[in-house]
Order: structure tokens, then sequence, then C-alpha cells
């Protein structure tokens, strides 16, 4: 069989790789985009079915399409999504090739660019952008053995209530994926125990802005990493049901429990750490602490927004978290099933070049390999700066990147 030969191959067609391919298109650079499966699979096959973006429809979005049939303030539900993907790489003619995976990347013998392997053969490539994204591993920690008789999911692999085994559900994770879970099972009858660990809490609005508004005016967006790749931090918020703030205490007020972080299990019994109270409380702070850098930027830029003094009433601790349960006897409390939202490990292992550390994370700056020229990466948390993982975000990061081969490719 006859070696395929491309000039950059682009490996994976969700936002990360639609964006790059646009960027390459604008500037003439032949290239090839590669999905095991769909554009967009992940939004089609790895998320509940009531999801919607966590950010407003005018913000979430590429620069040059707007969601069709959707207010610019409501926040687009999954199966949107997918269908602006779809329709954005029709736009911009991305050469997209769906049914084919890479299983594996290596440095050519002669040095002069990559040997891809495929599930249809292999491919030359002078230059490849792993446009896989963050979610690439679900992780579920190793704490409550298989064989005790209690379906364990990650939240990737939830769909809705009706998935799971009658009775109570503890859900691991209380960034906007556990809440957003425990919050619909909630709704549906069942018994809900929410794992709640350190975590940032901002305000879904405030002042007559999106959250999103006021990252962008608060410069937050912008926000460099220490490091590439440094962890995400949890963040509590929600576009579900119009949008909302997040607040533990009304959670608990609908009947879910919450407890701390999940430790121990031994003997049917789970543990909880004594930390409950103390990561509502961080998570209070950090709410407070962006309503007070939001009313220092009006009154700086005198601006006409009008007050919100009711967005800083934090009312009192529900009794579930002044006396936090300690374990949780699993049988008891007729606990089923466990959701693990406790996210997910970046797995580079069929990339056979370019260096990682012990976490996977790729060595780069930008996205452009600092040890493998030729190789990039794209849509990685933190990639650039806070805004690299979010559909906005990533297609400024493609931006840079097709300007960096476009650059190397004269020389």
């Amino acid at each position: 069989m006859a070696v395929e030969k491309v000039d950059t191959l682009v490996i994976g067609a969700g936002q990360a790789g639609v964006a790059m391919s646009e960027h390459l298109g604008k500037r003439g650079l032949p290239h090839l985009v590669l999905e095991r499966h769909r554009i967009a699979e992940r939004w089609r096959s790895e998320r509940w079915d009531s999801l919607v973006a966590n950010g407003p429809a005018w913000h979430d979005r590429f620069p040059n399409m707007t969601f069709p049939g959707i207010d610019g303030n409501d926040f687009a539900p999954r199966q949107n999504i997918v269908e602006y993907l779809e329709a954005y790489a029709k736009q911009v003619d991305a050469p997209i090739r769906c049914g084919v995976e890479v299983t594996q990347v290596e440095k050519k013998a002669d040095g002069s660019g990559f040997r891809v392997l495929t599930s249809e053969g292999e491919i030359e490539a002078r230059n490849v952008v792993a446009a896989t994204g963050p979610f690439q591993r679900p992780i579920i920690p190793t704490v409550v053995p298989d064989n005790v008789g209690i379906q364990q999911i990650h939240s990737s692999t939830y769909r809705n209530p009706a998935q799971l085994p009658e009775g109570a559900v503890l859900v691991v994770g209380a960034g906007s994926s556990g809440v957003q879970i425990a919050e619909e099972l909630a709704k549906a009858g069942r018994s809900v125990y929410l794992s709640v660990g350190p975590h940032d809490r901002p305000p879904r609005s405030y002042r007559g802005r999106d959250f999103v508004w006021w990252l962008g005016a608060l410069g937050l967006w912008n926000a460099e990493a220490v490091e590439p790749g440094m962890e995400h931090v949890t963040i509590s918020v929600s576009g579900a049901n119009g949008g909302y703030t997040v607040d533990f205490r009304r959670l608990a007020e609908q009947g879910i429990t919450l407890v701390g972080r999940t430790g121990a299990y031994e003997n049917g019994v789970i543990h909880f750490a004594p930390d409950l109270a103390e990561n509502i409380a961080l998570g209070d702070a950090n709410y407070l602490s962006l309503l007070d850098a939001a009313d220092a930027y009006i009154e700086k830029n005198g601006l006409d927004l009008p007050e919100e003094p009711e967005a800083r009433v934090i009312g009192p601790d529900p009794d579930c978290v002044t006396h936090p349960l300690s374990t949780l006897d699993l049988a008891k409390a007729g606990v089923t099933s466990i959701i693990w939202a406790t996210g997910y490990a970046l797995d580079f292992s069929w990339l056979k070049v370019g260096t990682y550390d012990e976490k996977g994370r790729p060595n780069h700056h930008r996205g452009v390999s600092n040890d493998e020229p030729g190789l990039y990466f794209l849509g990685l948390a933190w990639l650039s700066r806070r805004a690299s993982p979010f559909i906005w975000g990533v297609w400024h990061d493609a931006e840079y990147l097709a300007e960096h081969i476009a650059t190397t490719r004269q020389k």
C-alpha cells in the first residue's frame, strides 16, 4: 500500500481540530484532519443528555459564526454545539477524514518528519498537531472495589437518571459536571450525596453582566499559566436551566446531602475528609473576591451598571455542613451507584515523539513542542492562557500555531 504524504496532519476534529484547519486553510497550508469517530465526537457520546454550554452563546463560539436559532444570552444545548461545529467545519472547508484512528506517531528514520500509523494505513507528515483536547482519559479513583455490587461510572458516561439503578447516588466532584448531575438526580427524586472538594465559585452574572464578561473585563481570560499545561482549577458554574450561580446551600435545601472530599473505603463504609465547611467557605471567598473586583472596575471606569447588594447575601450553613458526615455506610444509606465527576488525565501514549512530565503533560511553549520540531499541541488547559480550552480561546491558539507553521515552512 502506498504511503500517503501530507504537509501538516491534524489529529482530532473537535473544536481544536476545526479551528486549526481554518487557520491553516487561510494561509494556504496543505493539511489533513483525522478523526477516529465523528466531528465533535466527545460532545456526542461523552456528555449527558441535558448538558448545555457553561457560557452564553455570544461568548462560547468561534468569531466567524453565531449559533443559529439561539439567543446570544442563552446557553447552547449539547446537540446544538455538535451541529455548530459540523457547520463550521463545512464553512471553512476543513479537509476532515472521519473514522480513522491514529495509533502511533513516531519520527521518520531520516529525521525529515513523522511516520503516522493509522487504522487505514501509514501517513508521512512534516508537521503533526495533536488536537485531541484535555478530556482524554476519564479518572476514576480506585477507592471502592468493583466487586461490592455498586455501579460506578465516570461523568463522561452518565446520560440521565433512568440509566442508574434504583436507589441513592453518591456524586464525587463539585465542579460544573458534578453539580449539574447531582441536581438533575435530585429533581428526579433520587437521594443524592455530593462530595465537595476545593473549588472556585464565581457568580453566573453580576450587575447585569455574565461571569465570562467579567473575566474579560478584569483581564482574567488572558491570565497566563504558571507553567504550560498547569492543571485547571475546579470551577462550579452552570449554564443549565437558563444559567445560575452555584450555591451549595441551595443544593442542600433541595435535599442534597453535602459531604467532604471522598477518602478511603472499608467494609462497606466510605470515609470523608473533615474539610466540607472549609471548602464551602473558600468557595464563598472566591465568589466575594470577584464581586469586589467587579465593583472596583465599575467605579474606576465610571460604568453605569445597576447595583446588586443582594448578591452579597450568603445564607446560613445547612446542617449537613455544620454537622458533616464523616462516614457513610453505603448499604444502609441505600447507595446503589457512584458517579465520579473527577476529571480527566492526558494520554499521549500514542505519541512516540516529544517529552512529557509525570502527569503526561507535554513539554511545550504555547503549543509548540520544546524538543521536537514540527510537533504541536492544541486545546489543552492553560496552553497559553486561561481561555485556551474554550471554543473561542482555542481559535486564537490555533491562529498562533498556524502562523508558526507558516513561518517555519518558509525557512
